[in-house]
């Protein structure tokens, strides 16, 4: 697991949406056991508590499930409840900044999908 860490957030936070990202991206599937603490621990030199934090966030928000003696697992229909987070998140904050600045520079749909084609 990679993590670029930033000063503006806390650990936990990063974690935590690094492996949201990771179930997204089908690193981790409905189902899958994630790594124990002690191995995120050892592997980025993180307090245990703070892992232990991200990992009760994602609990919280019924991304993944405790099974006492085995670990976490990433519970079924996590993937798809992710998702629609996801969109509604950026429908709902991201897209009309987008489309704020997209008027401000007074963009095309034509200019938007020339420049954003994949060269």
């Amino acid at each position: 697991m990679e993590i670029n860490w930033n000063e503006r957030d806390p650990i936990y936070r990063q974690l935590h949406d690094r492996l949201v990202e990771m179930i997204l991206e089908g690193t981790y599937r409905n189902g899958d056991s994630l790594p124990s603490v002690r191995q995120i621990s050892a592997d980025h030199r993180i307090n245990p508590i703070t892992i232990s934090k991200a990992f009760q966030l994602l609990v919280d928000e019924g991304v993944v499930e405790k099974k006492r003696g085995l670990g976490m697992y990433v519970m079924m229909g996590a993937t798809e409840k992710l998702a629609q987070d996801e969109k509604r998140l950026f429908l709902m904050e991201e897209w009309p900044r987008l489309v704020g600045k997209i008027a401000r520079l007074g963009l095309s749909v034509e200019e938007l999908l020339e420049e954003g084609s994949v060269k």
